[in-house]
């Protein structure tokens, strides 16, 4: 079997990332939650598809590491639907490995396509680019508070970079 161990060390530059693994594959599901969990993140897991996106939909991540080739919903599916309400990253990783396939993944909105088996260390470094890239725009708000991509007045939050609003913490759609 591959070794999709990732060192603790990757991902401690960015605690408290909320980051949605989707994968059939138990076994490296399993592997990369353990990882990216024991390095701070806040970890959800979707063995589907479908899961995969109602969980999209309704919570918020920084990043979404997302399989191809899955049961219910494959994970160009998932992809087009995340980009019809929201710009959040994703990663594709699948064994998919054709340009015709890369292409289709990166022309349906993923930011990056890794192709399996991969090296624990090119993952690190794609992850981290990607967040980078994504959590470095900032905006001031009305009363000077730099902010990353959210407005808060009162029991309203808007994350301008996905397009959502919360009220009470509660996503109103």
């Amino acid at each position: 079997m591959y070794n999709y161990s990732i060192k603790r060390s990757v991902f401690m530059s960015d605690v408290q990332k909320r980051i949605l693994i989707v994968d059939d594959d138990d076994e490296i599901r399993d592997l990369l939650e353990f990882d990216i969990r024991s390095s701070g993140y806040f970890v959800d897991t979707a063995k589907d598809g479908l899961e995969g996106l109602n969980k999209a939909l309704n919570n918020t991540y920084d990043l979404i590491l997302l399989d191809v080739m899955m049961p219910k919903m494959d994970g160009y599916g998932v992809t087009r639907e995340i980009r019809r309400s929201s710009d959040v990253p994703i990663i594709i990783l699948t064994a998919l490995g054709d340009v015709s396939e890369r292409i289709t993944g990166l022309e349906l909105g993923a930011d990056d396509y890794v192709i399996k088996p991969f090296s624990p260390k090119e993952l690190e470094a794609r992850v981290k680019a990607v967040l980078r890239r994504t959590n470095n725009r900032e905006m001031v708000t009305p009363s000077g508070k730099v902010t990353k991509n959210v407005i808060t007045t009162g029991n309203i939050k808007i994350d301008t970079a996905r397009r959502q609003v919360y009220r009470k913490n509660e996503r109103i759609r």
